[in-house]
């Protein structure tokens, strides 16, 4: 089946594989770095400096035309940029208080919700009923093994509600702005809403040349880089096997939190990032079965830019959006 959906060769398929994977690990990296810088800085002040150096960097590739957009597009960018910065933000906030793939996991719920939402089929509540089987299985060991920050669970839950709008907000800028212009405004409007609670690290860095250094690092790794090769992997992969390598992701994060940050997984917690990935790959592929034969192919994903940020993809692929639309994640 997927075969007949791509015409691209076996070796340039192998070849977007390798990048997505490296993509998900780039990503992973750019979130341990941050979390080493959140006790020097606070979470809140990594996240701006990260989506302001990550704008900066994609102002100087791209040069969006910005007046020459109407005012709903310039609505539309704003919007994003709010979801954007929810999502950042909560997520950092998430991660500098619970286990980094724990946080992902929690965090997939959003898109996974909003897939079985838009996909309006019965069938697909057997998969939301997998992944709360996984985060049944988080709450139970967190009251029987070690107990995880109440808060870092709720800024993650936001973190996935604000995933969850960014999809529909990226859809609606993707559609009405070209190129990658809408990505700039959100990502500067992203920035700004972490700046007045991060505002003291902010300052701190300004003044060490260290700290700035490791936050633009931070936005290579966790947006300049997975951007990159997300952009070039969605031209040679259809949809469906797009979508099942981005719900690896908890897998990723689990492993480079497990190796980087000595975050040792119970078997529980385990067992819930199996879930999630097990529902994400079920749902990206009932999607996939679903969709008219001129929606079976690739689309673009959102991975936090920044954060984690991917770009947004077109209405039409997004109205059938799964898991492999995000961000984003870190």
């Amino acid at each position: 089946m997927l075969g007949r959906m791509t015409t691209t060769r076996p070796g340039s398929r192998l070849g977007a594989v390798a990048m997505l994977l490296c993509s998900a690990t780039s990503l992973q990296f750019g979130a341990v770095l941050a979390v080493g810088l959140f006790p020097e800085m606070g979470s809140w002040a990594v996240n701006a400096l990260r989506l302001a150096f990550a704008a900066a960097i994609l102002h100087v590739l791209a040069r969006p035309a910005l007046h020459r957009w109407a005012a709903r597009q310039w609505r539309a960018a704003l919007l994003l940029g709010v979801a954007m910065g929810g999502m950042n933000g909560t997520f950092y906030a998430a991660i500098e208080r619970i286990p980094l793939g724990t946080a992902v996991a929690i965090e997939f719920l959003g898109p996974l919700l909003l897939s079985a939402v838009l996909s309006r089929r019965a069938r697909d509540l057997v998969w939301v009923g997998l992944a709360a089987a996984g985060m049944a299985l988080i709450g139970i060991d967190s009251i029987t093994g070690v107990a995880l920050d109440p808060i870092g669970v709720l800024f993650a839950l936001l973190a996935a509600g604000c995933w969850a709008a960014y999809i529909h907000t990226g859809a609606t800028s993707g559609a009405l702005i070209p190129g990658l212009g809408g990505l700039f405004v959100a990502l500067v409007v992203g920035a700004l809403m972490s700046l007045p609670l991060g505002l003291e690290g902010v300052a701190l860095a300004a003044g060490d040349l260290r700290l700035l250094g490791l936050a633009a690092l931070t936005a290579v790794l966790a947006s300049l880089i997975p951007y990159s090769l997300d952009y070039l992997a969605l031209r040679r992969l259809p949809r469906p096997v797009f979508g099942v390598l981005m719900s690896l992701e908890p897998v990723v994060a689990t492993a480079c939190g497990w190796l980087l940050l000595a975050q040792v997984p119970s078997a529980l917690k385990l067992g819930a990032v199996a879930l999630v990935v097990a529902a994400s790959v079920g749902i990206t592929l009932s999607g996939a079965r679903g969709a008219p034969p001129h929606e079976a192919r690739p689309g673009l994903r959102r991975r936090r830019t920044g954060s984690g940020g991917r770009t947004p993809g077109r209405r039409s692929s997004a109205s059938r959006c799964g898991p492999s639309h995000r961000r984003g994640r870190g």
